[in-house]
């Protein structure tokens, strides 16, 4: 409680009245037609809510990876980042993915993780899972992806490596 300002205390006590409802209502209608909520944004938060490994270590995705840098990233716009190759790193591993147009409905995604030997690599793509073990290189694909918000989970093949998950940031294919 502020002394200085007790008109402020009662007023914060107040209950919500029909002149509160309106002047939210107002902000509201304001912030939708200047601010709108990004389209997919709620599938975005949804999708990252729903990790399975909180404990994992999160990759950051590469500034330089972008073509033309951050800044599209950044601005809210309709129009999708289309990457043809997006790397991502993190203290452990070090992930660059390769995106190939198969057909209007689907991609190819060719990884490449280093370290990355025999590490099992799951792609996520809104509900469904898919996984594949790296190669002794680190190579790792996923023929025909179909389109969507897709995240990548990178794991220790053997458990017993004291090892932790490495999860990238959602990307949109």
């Amino acid at each position: 409680m502020n002394d200085a300002t007790p008109e402020l205390d009662l007023l914060a006590q107040a209950p919500i009245d029909d002149l509160d409802v309106e002047a939210l209502g107002v902000l509201r209608s304001l912030y939708e037609r200047n601010d709108p909520v990004p389209r997919g944004l709620v599938e975005r938060v949804k999708f990252a809510i729903t990790l399975d490994d909180l404990e994992a270590e999160v990759a950051r995705l590469q500034r330089d990876a972008v073509p033309g840098g951050l800044p599209e990233l950044v601005s809210r716009s309709d129009e999708l980042l289309k990457a043809r190759s997006v790397t991502f790193t993190s203290d452990t591993v070090t992930t660059m993915v390769t995106i190939t147009p198969v057909d209007a409905e689907a991609v190819r995604l060719d990884g490449w993780a280093a370290p990355g030997a025999y590490l099992d690599v799951e792609l996520r793509v809104g509900d469904t899972s898919r996984h594949v073990v790296a190669d002794e290189d680190g190579r790792f694909v996923f023929e025909r992806v179909e389109h969507g918000l897709a995240q990548l989970i990178l794991r220790p093949a053997e458990e017993s490596d004291g090892g932790h998950a490495v999860i990238t940031p959602a990307i949109e294919l």
